[in-house]
């Protein structure tokens, strides 16, 4: 009897972490499909703000007249390798008000959800990443390994 608790315990670890697993956002950098489709959502949703070379917006540490941040790059002299794909994902589907848990934040970032699909936030992401240094990239890497 005590050896079938333990393998139902067992089993329901292993359900737990495989459907945690399932959930995780994974980034397809090396995919050039998916980094073709990225880029090509790039272009046309992010790049107006972001630069068409990942370069952001001039000063894009200091608040705008209005108090915004302007978009920062997402080339390797930008932040946005610090974060995990899941914090990215989330950040450009649901927006920095929801990340932060701060429904009144204002920020020029759209919410993309309802208009790019999680496919295509992916595709970004991974475009994104996909243009990184090797040595960003494997640092990054690590990073999304320790979780």
């Amino acid at each position: 009897m005590g050896g079938g608790v333990v393998l139902i315990g067992a089993a329901l670890y292993a359900v737990s972490t495989m459907s945690a697993d399932a959930d995780r956002i994974v980034l397809r950098h090396t995919d050039p499909e998916t980094v073709a489709l990225g880029a090509a959502v790039y272009e046309g949703n992010c790049a107006a703000c972001h630069g068409a070379n990942l370069e952001g917006q001039p000063n894009w540490r200091v608040p705008d007249e209005d108090g915004r941040l302007p978009a920062p790059p997402h080339d390797e002299t930008g932040h946005t390798w610090h974060h995990d794909g899941d914090t990215l994902f989330r950040l450009t589907k649901y927006g920095v008000g929801a990340l932060i848990n701060e429904p009144d934040y204002a920020s020029n970032m759209p919410i993309y959800d309802g208009i790019l699909t999680d496919e295509e936030i992916i595709a970004v992401l991974s475009y994104i990443k996909s243009t990184w240094p090797d040595e960003i990239r494997s640092s990054h890497n690590e990073m999304e390994n320790k979780q």
